[in-house]
């Protein structure tokens, strides 16, 4: 079960502010006790194969490679134009993850908009990740559909966030060994799921993880679904990422689960927001899933 680490902490320094360059970011992992990367679409020249190649030849210059690409793809769209544009939007996102070396790529159901209703807007998103597979076998990538909250620069969270609606929109989803899931426990809990429960429905589908631990400081389950309700751009002030193993999600479960299933995917590291510090959570965390891969005989 190898380890790779996401960004999540510079995310504005890498997207919004320009102050910081992928260049940067992978050299501040070569110390990292992890073995590959998880790239974001937005700090990436994603139509650009000639950069693309270059950070690839970088990145596994350094002994880890791209293997992952975090993208978020947003099929809520009431216009079907629109709709067929994030389709577009994501072909690129699949042929880029394919040049940086990689082997999945993110798809999200997209944004849950008041207007949306259940079953209109589990027919678009099936219908635009349905589309998307022939590309995703094309390029030999993977797409895995996220249990998600919020992209970092959205207004509203996860169109399918509760268990009920991720779970019926990979009802409407054939099997495929180029769509899979990635599952993330911190998710669950913020949606006021039980991750475990989510975990033992879609265990057999899995084929990476998004290692966190979140909790909330400030504020309820309530009350954060009562913010969520109105267009607010990013994650809630009250929504805190921790260093994983120290917050509310039980790992020994999960790992005892994803053993028991044959899980040997990749497991990507998400920091919290803060970059002061953020690169020492990723250490942190790190140090604590190899130990629990180690107790459980997870490679």
């Amino acid at each position: 079960m190898p380890l790779s680490a996401f960004p999540k902490c510079f995310l504005d320094a890498m997207c919004v502010d320009r102050t910081m360059t992928v260049d940067d970011w992978i050299g501040m992992t070569a110390d990292l006790d992890v073995d590959g990367h998880e790239f974001y679409t937005g700090f990436l020249p994603l139509e650009d194969d000639t950069e693309l190649t270059r950070i690839r030849q970088l990145a596994e210059a350094t002994g880890k490679p791209v293997v992952m690409m975090c993208a978020s793809s947003d099929f809520t769209l009431p216009e079907a134009a629109d709709r067929q544009r994030e389709i577009e939007r994501m072909q690129t996102a699949i042929h880029a993850t394919a040049t940086l070396g990689g082997k999945y790529c993110r798809v999200l159901s997209g944004q849950r908009r008041p207007e949306v209703g259940r079953d209109e807007g589990l027919g678009w998103v099936a219908d635009c990740i349905g589309t998307l597979l022939p590309a995703a076998e094309a390029a030999g990538v993977t797409l895995i559909l996220e249990n998600h909250y919020k992209d970092n620069f959205w207004d509203y969270p996860e169109f399918a966030q509760k268990i009920d609606m991720f779970l019926a929109l990979l009802e409407r989803i054939d099997d495929s060994p180029w769509f899979g899931v990635n599952y993330d426990p911190s998710n669950a809990i913020i949606a006021g799921d039980d991750p475990i429960e989510l975990l033992e429905a879609v265990k057999h589908r899995v084929v990476t993880m998004h290692a966190s631990d979140r909790y909330l400081e400030g504020g309820t389950l309530e009350q954060l679904s009562q913010m969520d309700a109105h267009p607010m751009s990013g994650y809630a002030d009250m929504v805190k990422h921790g260093v994983i193993g120290c917050g509310l999600n039980d790992y020994d479960r999960i790992f005892s689960i994803l053993r028991d299933v044959g899980f040997a995917g990749w497991v990507s590291i998400e920091d919290g927001p803060d970059p002061e510090v953020g690169l020492q959570d990723i250490t942190d965390s790190a140090v604590f899933l190899r130990q629990k891969m180690s107790e459980y005989g997870l490679p």
